[in-house]
């Protein structure tokens, strides 16, 4: 009998998704399949519990609400940033991704939504907030060992510079 998925496992899929009108906005074909452990937010709650109760081999094809994928677009995430926060030199463009950072100083990325004289409308929305997805799911592995995070100094990018 084969093993079932459940939650805390460490598996790895082969996946494409799609919105509702067929386009493909991302895929695991001619790649390594994605890597995660069921149940600790690495993916949207969504697909992460899509994945429970399949083995190896197993498909499925959910859909996925915005409220179990990225969430409901919220209008409060589109941020008006005064030009002169821009450099000089800098050539804005409606639909650039530009990083931003929020009051912990974290990245956060966000959308040119709208050039207006003083302003420019950044849009702080998930790109995918609002849409409902659809993933065809193959399960690839089971019974794999959780990623270790990096240490200080091997490229983590998550550091903070107070490494001891």
């Amino acid at each position: 009998m084969k093993e079932t998925i459940k939650k805390g496992d460490t598996i790895s899929v082969h996946y494409t998704g799609k919105f509702e009108s067929g386009e493909v906005f991302d895929t695991s074909e001619g790649r390594m399949p994605l890597k995660f452990t069921t149940g600790t937010g690495q993916l949207v709650k969504g697909f992460d519990n899509a994945v429970i109760g399949m083995s190896v081999g197993d498909k499925k094809t959910v859909r996925i609400s915005p409220t179990e994928g990225y969430g409901e677009r919220n209008e409060d995430m589109i941020i008006d940033m005064p030009k002169t926060n821009m450099p000089e030199d800098m050539k804005v463009e409606v639909g650039m991704t530009l990083q931003l950072a929020d009051q912990a100083g974290n990245p956060v990325p966000a959308t040119v939504h709208e050039i207006c004289e003083d302003v420019i409308k950044m849009d702080a929305n998930h790109p995918l907030a609002g849409k409902t997805l659809v993933f065809d799911i193959e399960v690839a592995e089971t019974g794999l060992k959780p990623d270790t995070p990096a240490s200080c100094g091997e490229g983590c990018g998550g550091c903070s510079g107070n490494c001891s």
